[in-house]
């Protein structure tokens, strides 16, 4: 069974502030932008851009995605490679809140998210 309705809230607010501090400026965001879904017991966060060859269709490239594992309480982090397949990401692979997957995103260390 996917999130309940108060943690799709929690989960919500949470990406709220974080899409606040990481969003481009509102001018840029036609050729830039953030978003994030949540499937599941994952979240996925992905950026928006115009496609290469067609500027009037855009398409999300993903960053980031946390997978909740309620046996265990732990959320399982994942980057996406080159391969266009999600890889663990093997420096922090679980951490104990959500709270602490936007915190590893947003310094990302390794440059595994962000570039």
């Amino acid at each position: 069974m996917p999130f309940n309705d108060l943690e799709i809230k929690r989960i919500e607010k949470q990406m709220e502030g974080f899409m606040e501090k990481r969003r481009p400026p509102v001018e840029m965001r036609t050729k830039l932008d953030l978003g994030y879904r949540i499937t599941g017991y994952s979240v996925v966060i992905f950026e928006i851009r115009p496609l290469w060859s067609n500027k009037n269709k855009t398409i999300e490239e993903p960053v980031a995605k946390a997978t909740y594992v309620k046996s265990a309480n732990v959320w399982k982090i994942y980057w996406q490679r080159s391969d266009l397949k999600w890889h663990r990401y093997d420096m922090d692979p679980e951490v104990d809140s959500f709270e602490e997957f936007i915190g590893i995103v947003d310094a990302d260390e390794y440059c595994c998210f962000w570039g």
